[in-house]
């Protein structure tokens, strides 16, 4: 993690050099001036830019994979893909080929039923409320 963050904090600082570089001696040789202010404020969006992408790219790794189908038997996801009869779910932040029965709506949650193969068996997930009703 220490070394992650030692090389974003000097990529960052690179980027930034050359961003000015680039506003302060190239852009000039083609007639176009940028002024300091807005140079400022592109640096400043940049940076908060690179922390975000930091900060998100550091929880996607310490996160553990499912490599395993079957670990995510009766995990709840959601269909980013319509499945008829095959299509995509999210489940855990991971994207599976998932196959049903049923046809699913883009944006309905699924429950995984089983697998077969790399393929989760999926089925459109009601509420025990609905259920009863």
């Amino acid at each position: 993690m220490k070394v992650r963050l030692i090389w974003a904090i000097i990529s960052v600082i690179l980027e930034e050099i050359a961003i000015a570089v680039i506003a302060l001696m190239v852009l000039p040789n083609y007639g176009v001036s940028v002024p300091v202010i807005v140079l400022v404020l592109i640096m400043i969006g940049w940076l908060g830019l690179s922390v975000l992408l930091f900060i998100a790219s550091s929880r996607a790794l310490q996160r553990e994979p499912v490599n395993d189908p079957e670990a995510i038997i009766g995990k709840r996801g959601v269909a980013v893909e319509e499945i008829n009869p095959q299509g995509l779910v999210k489940i855990q932040g991971e994207l599976w080929g998932a196959h049903s029965a049923e046809k699913i709506a883009v944006g309905e949650e699924v429950i995984v039923i089983g697998y077969t193969g790399i393929k989760l068996k999926v089925t459109r997930f009601d509420t025990p409320a609905e259920k009863n009703e």
